[in-house]
Parts: C-alpha cells; sequence; structure tokens
C-alpha cells in the first residue's frame, strides 16, 4: 500500500489500526540506499521486523543476581558482620571501586529483599518493618530556654564549618534513677560522642559535659555551638556559653527533625540497645564499641 502511494491514514484505514502505528513501522523499516549516485530511502518490511525484534529483546530487564553474584555476597556478608544498611553498603562499594561489572543500586538490593533473591529477610533490616504511618498528637510548650535556632547562623545551617554539634539524651530504660546516655553530634562530618550519665537531669548533664570540655585545650575551637532540644535536662546548658562553648541554640518544641543528624545516630544507637534494657547491665566498653562502629560507618 505504501509503493502504491497511500498516505499513512489511508494505510491505517485499509488495516483497522491507528495511523501513528503505521508510521512507526515506515519509520523502522526505512533504510537509505544509493541509486544512480543517489540517496534514497526504501521502506522493507524486513528490515522493519528486524528492528522490532531487537528493540522487543531490551523492553524487559532482567535481573542481574546471577551475573552479580559476587556482589550479593558480599552484601550479605557486611550486612551480617558489620550491621552495615544496605544503603551504606552500596555507597562504599561505588566509592571504592569494589565490583564495576557488578554493582547494583540501592532501590534494586530492596526489590531483591522483598522477592526473597537475597538471603535477607525483611525482619532482618531494622526499619522496614517498623515504619508506619502514625497520627501525631499535637502539643503546646511554650517554655524558652535560650536562643531559639532561628537565630543560628546560615554558615552552621549549611555545615560548611567543623565544631557545631546537635545534642540529646537516649534512656532505653524509663526509671527515676537509670542511667541514661548523652549523644553528641558533629553536623559537618557527623562524628559522635556518647557519654553515660548517672541520671537524665541538668545539673548531671552540665557535670558530664563540662569534664568533656574541660579536658581539652581550646574547648571553644572544636565545641563552637550546641544544638538542643527543649528538655528540662538541657535547662542549664547555657551556662557553658562564656567559658566553655561560644553559642547554644534551641530548636522549635516537638521539631526533632531540626536536629536530624543526632534523631539519626540515636536510633543506630537503638538497634544495640533497645528500649527497656537496663544501661546498668552493660560495661562502658559497650558505648564505646557502639561509638566506634558508628564512626566507621560509610555515609553518603
Amino acid at each position: 500500500l505504501h509503493n502504491k502511494g497511500y498516505s499513512p491514514y489511508k494505510i491505517a484505514q485499509e488495516l483497522n489500526r491507528s495511523s501513528n502505528t503505521i508510521r512507526n513501522e515506515l519509520k523502522r523499516g526505512t533504510v537509505t540506499q544509493l541509486k544512480n549516485d543517489k540517496e534514497v530511502e526504501i521502506y522493507y518490511p524486513d528490515a522493519g521486523k528486524a528492528v522490532y525484534e531487537k528493540h522487543r529483546k531490551n523492553s524487559k530487564k532482567s535481573y542481574k543476581a546471577l551475573a552479580c553474584s559476587n556482589f550479593l555476597d558480599y552484601v550479605y556478608a557486611k550486612h551480617s558482620n558489620d550491621n552495615w544498611s544496605l544503603d551504606a553498603i552500596c555507597g562504599y562499594a561505588k566509592r571504592h571501586g569494589l565490583f564495576p561489572n557488578e554493582q547494583l543500586c540501592t532501590k534494586t538490593l530492596y526489590n531483591y529483599v522483598d522477592l526473597g533473591l537475597l538471603q535477607i529477610k525483611p525482619i532482618d533490616l531494622p526499619l522496614k518493618v517498623r515504619r508506619r504511618i502514625s497520627n501525631k498528637r499535637k502539643r503546646k510548650i511554650k517554655r524558652e530556654l535560650g536562643k531559639s535556632i532561628e537565630e543560628r547562623p546560615l554558615e552552621i545551617e549549611d555545615r560548611k564549618t567543623f565544631g557545631n554539634w546537635e545534642i540529646d539524651t537516649v534512656v532505653p530504660r524509663k526509671k527515676k534513677e537509670e542511667p541514661a546516655l548523652l549523644t553528641i553530634t558533629e553536623r559537618k562530618t557527623r562524628m559522635e560522642i556518647i557519654l553515660k550519665i548517672k541520671r537524665k537531669n541538668a545539673n548531671v548533664v552540665n557535670e558530664s559535659l563540662e569534664k568533656l570540655l574541660s579536658s581539652i585545650k581550646a574547648p571553644k575551637e572544636i565545641f563552637k555551638s550546641f544544638t538542643s532540644d527543649n528538655g528540662l535536662e538541657f535547662a542549664s546548658l547555657t551556662k557553658l556559653e562564656r567559658n566553655l562553648v561560644n553559642d547554644v541554640y534551641y530548636c522549635h518544641p516537638n521539631n526533632p527533625q531540626e536536629r536530624g543528624s543526632n534523631e539519626k545516630h540515636n536510633s543506630l544507637i537503638r538497634r544495640f540497645l533497645p528500649k527497656g534494657k537496663s544501661l546498668l547491665d552493660y560495661e562502658e566498653k559497650h558505648y564505646l564499641k557502639i561509638m566506634n562502629w558508628m564512626n566507621n560507618l560509610p555515609r553518603k
């Protein structure tokens, strides 16, 4: 029909097809040839069919699990032995070029977990089975302990300078005389410091920080600022401002995302110290081991 001079639209009417289908087929099967030293374009059905079959071969992405078995074994070993997340494993392998021809992305690994192509199960991934939508309670808190986070300079917000820390406490077991952990996270490098304190109390928190900062030659150069929440355990934090730290800033009430790095680190600690466990059951070397693991964990 094309050789008879029919337009794509008329051919479509004759064959009861969409006109775009006809145009695509003509485009696939049209080849350029030389006739009498002139280039002419001619449609050949065989050429169109060959292009169609070539496209069909690549139309569906096949699983690379068999071709990437070495990388998947590495993922399983790192996850089992070092407790690295799938994202951390992918990032580390990519940065160091460990598997240039077998590298898979994080999303693909999670898909493989769901499909059962990996030895790792969803229950083995700490956050995968815990994430759920919950209704948030709105509470009005008007406590103001010091300078608001809104006064914090832009260079701290952009993480361009070292020495600006986020601070919080982790209490695995909620009892009055139960010890707690004081967690301090540096915004630029994500360096983590964990201190064990006798109890979740403002005076105890200040004593621990004074002991830490006083042991450093120039504390104001390393600890330029602290950003904390409005918890009562940080009510006296501003007393350190003049001598040991330059500035102390407080987040808005009920906004833990303003200390996102610290909150993320606290969730990592929960992997080793779940809620309900008493800190009295652990020695100090246990917290140091957690801190070293966090500071050696690959990050984006």
